[in-house]
């Protein structure tokens, strides 16, 4: 990593969440590869074991810790388990999250409270857990994974919509916060990425009838992330097709904004959706 990431272990050790696929996945793999030592957390013990052997490859020690962060109790122990490791984490990579497309009414209210703990509670409470210590040595850094609906309240993903929304407040008022005690906290907000989540969300005929050039890279999506994270960027649009179009919604009325949204957004009015609720282990969904 370059000189601005926390240098106060030797090597650095980093939590991702959400390590299992897609975002989260190549988030570990390109910390790994800047030399950090990783901790991956996400359900799927088998994938997050995979990784690890794959990782360790690279000199780094990699670490594959199972936990649903939905359970308030795992997410306790995890710190715990980490210590026991004889570990130190430099660097938080928020990138787990749960999502489902279709009509708010038609939602299980279990699917509406599981994407609110996923994406909002489990991300506050780890922060909670690790950026203290952070503090202390007045070194670290956070990563959060939002989208691009964290600007857009997209109908039809109402409450996967919110969540991101809460997400990036959140983690654009602790890197105003942090920033003068030398720990850096960015937000990256990816737009549509090809991931395992569209597919088990059912979006995958969607998604293959996007042009290339509207969809993001995993990969390059994680690597600007820490990129941007280095420089203690508050807030990174990985493309610049996104960008636009971030500025774009900022600008346009909300009733402007919602007309285009009924003509173009990719849930038009009795969309069905999935079926229930879809869970991801990276946040990697975003509308165009």
């Amino acid at each position: 990593m370059t000189r601005r990431l926390p240098t106060a272990t030797h090597p650095l050790t980093a939590l991702v969440t959400g390590a299992s696929s897609g975002i989260g996945a190549e988030l570990a793999t390109a910390l790994a590869a800047r030399g950090c030592d990783v901790v991956l957390v996400a359900r799927r013990r088998d994938r997050l074991e995979a990784l690890a052997r794959r990782l360790s490859g690279l000199g780094v020690r990699a670490h594959a810790l199972p936990c649903d962060l939905t359970d308030e109790a795992a997410r306790r122990d995890l710190p715990h388990v980490v210590a026991d490791l004889g570990l130190e984490v430099s660097i938080l990579c928020n990138g787990a999250g749960v999502g489902f497309a279709g009509e708010f009414v038609t939602v299980p209210d279990e699917h509406r409270t599981a994407v609110l703990r996923l994406n909002v509670e489990a991300t506050v409470d780890l922060c909670g857990h690790f950026v203290p210590a952070m503090v202390r040595r007045r070194s670290g850094a956070v990563l959060t994974v939002c989208s691009m609906l964290s600007f857009v309240p997209m109908p039809r993903m109402a409450t996967y919509a919110a969540t991101k929304a809460a997400l990036l407040s959140f983690t654009e008022a602790l890197h105003d916060e942090l920033r003068p005690h030398g720990v850096a906290v960015t937000a990256l907000c990816p737009g549509t990425v090809p991931t395992e989540f569209m597919e088990l969300a059912g979006l995958g005929p969607a998604i293959g009838r996007m042009p290339a050039w509207a969809l993001d890279d995993a990969r390059q999506v994680a690597e600007r992330g820490l990129d941007a994270l280095a420089r203690n960027r508050r807030v990174v649009v990985p493309s610049a097709l996104y960008r636009t179009s971030v500025a774009s919604a900022r600008l346009l009325p909300r009733a402007a904004l919602f007309g285009l949204l009924r003509r173009g957004s990719p849930f038009p009015a009795r969309w069905p959706g999935a079926s229930g609720v879809q869970a991801r282990e990276t946040a990697a969904l975003s509308a165009p």
